[in-house]
């Protein structure tokens, strides 16, 4: 049993000990500590739900702590990350809580902290929050104060709205492109918002793993492995877009009219093309995602910046560079011109525009881009694993190398003059992840598993 406190937020498997997993104790807990934190103005926090099985508990238990805080609740119930996030700022909020654990598997759950714009919380005020936590020293309200509980289930259309009323997403041109789509939405929160979004565009569309059961019918992590069923679904060839959303929907992944991937790395660097050929200017993604973005963000007359894996890292990095577009290589796409969050309608409405107007089959857009292949290792964490003396080791080896660039900002990259591998300790889950990017899958593995084996030598 796990319970992870990161910069993503307080996650957690269902079940088992106190201070040791997500349960109901440790759920009030950390939701009095944010209520403590958090500026209280309008009196006011959004909560916003996926679809997993144990989130019913997990809503009930944070709604009525924020309730017994004092604040009045607007429960937006069944939402995806980036519906939540924009109706903490459409409702003007003090604030927000994401019920969700993204791309983990069904076991898991997690509260994901909203600041007052619906943005995740910084790495400081994350540190607030934990430190309030520890001391308990909370101070709940009396009876006549306590808040309440209004349900509004307005924010699904409203976030689409604010999608096609996008400067860049052209409807008319997707309606005219006549666009048919397969959907696995992984039995989440990506089966009610996403057929909505794209009957607005004109798109017609099959789905996959509709139900909203919280019973995923496969890992709900997008990568090629887990997504056997609906590459074999597009490559009956009646598709022209296969389209894969995690449980919360702020990632996403593409899948050509063929059958075989586009990229999750790709998301991004496609989207961030139209952008740029659009609105020149600056782009931002993590150090693990692909040097593609790097390529053509150059080719487009721009200044590419790399930061922290994390997504308020980016998105910090992204305002101080004003950056028009980032994200991060899982699929996560970051517009600010909707708003300062990973979102995959964002993304969807953007490609579709971009594929529109090029008039191509997407496996002919992909073509157009620098090909890297990035091999995303994992190594599982022991109590025994000293990660700080792993990562030092690795800094070591490296530090006399001429053609090496080592970066320890987040853990430890190596970059060179063609490849590059990343280790750091995964904000989500208890592994070290191990990202290399080459020409090829095999070289990139290939220095992968040469990292790798540097940690299990140390184990």
């Amino acid at each position: 049993m796990t319970l992870i406190k990161s910069i993503s937020g307080i996650r957690g498997t269902i079940g088992g000990a106190t201070g040791d997993t997500l349960n109901p104790l440790d759920i009030v807990k950390f939701t009095s500590a944010y209520a403590t934190f958090i500026p209280r103005k309008a009196g006011k926090i959004v909560v916003g739900r996926d679809g997993r099985i144990s989130g019913p508990m997990v809503r009930d238990v944070v709604c009525g702590t924020l309730v017994g805080m004092g604040f009045d609740v607007i429960d937006i119930g069944y939402a995806s990350t980036p519906t939540t996030e924009l109706a903490v700022r459409m409702s003007g909020a003090d604030g927000g809580v994401i019920i969700t654990a993204s791309h983990n598997p069904r076991q898991w759950n997690a509260l994901k902290l909203l600041n007052s714009e619906g943005e995740f919380l910084t790495a400081f005020d994350g540190q607030c929050v934990l430190e309030i936590a520890e001391k308990e020293d909370f101070n709940y309200t009396e009876v006549d104060k306590l808040g309440h509980v209004t349900v509004d289930n307005s924010f699904d259309d409203r976030h689409i709205q604010s999608v096609v009323d996008l400067r860049l997403v052209d409807v008319e041109a997707i309606r005219k492109a006549r666009f048919t789509v397969c959907v696995d939405s992984i039995n989440s929160v990506g089966g009610i918002i996403l057929p909505k979004l794209l009957e607005r565009l004109g798109v017609g569309y099959t789905f996959l793993n509709r139900d909203v059961t919280g019973d995923f019918a496969h890992n709900p992590e997008p990568l090629e492995k887990n997504l056997q069923g609906i590459m074999k679904e597009m490559s009956t060839g009646k598709y022209n877009l296969g389209i894969v959303v995690d449980p919360d929907v702020d990632r996403l992944a593409f899948i050509c009219e063929d059958g075989k991937m586009f990229g999750e790395e790709y998301t991004l660097v496609s989207v961030a093309d139209y952008v740029l050929s659009q609105t020149p200017g600056n782009t931002v993604s993590n150090l693990s995602s692909t040097r593609a973005l790097r390529d053509i963000t150059k080719k487009r007359g721009g200044k590419y910046t790399a930061a922290a894996v994390g997504e308020v890292n980016v998105t910090t990095k992204m305002k101080k560079v004003n950056a028009v577009i980032g994200g991060e290589g899982n699929g996560g796409v970051i517009y600010p011109e909707s708003h300062y969050g990973r979102d995959a309608l964002v993304g969807i409405a953007l490609f579709l525009t971009s594929l529109a107007k090029k008039g191509c089959k997407v496996s002919e857009l992909r073509s157009q881009f620098p090909d890297y292949q990035i091999a995303k290792n994992r190594i599982d964490l022991t109590p025994e694993t000293d990660v700080d003396a792993i990562l030092v080791k690795v800094k070591e080896m490296f530090a006399k190398d001429p053609e090496a660039q080592v970066n320890d900002i987040d853990g430890v990259k190596i970059d060179f003059p063609d490849r590059w591998v990343h280790l750091r300790k995964s904000n989500t889950e208890p592994i070290i992840r191990v990202y290399s990017e080459a020409a090829t899958m095999e070289a990139a593995d290939e220095l992968g598993k040469k990292l790798m084996q540097v940690v299990y030598d140390m184990q």
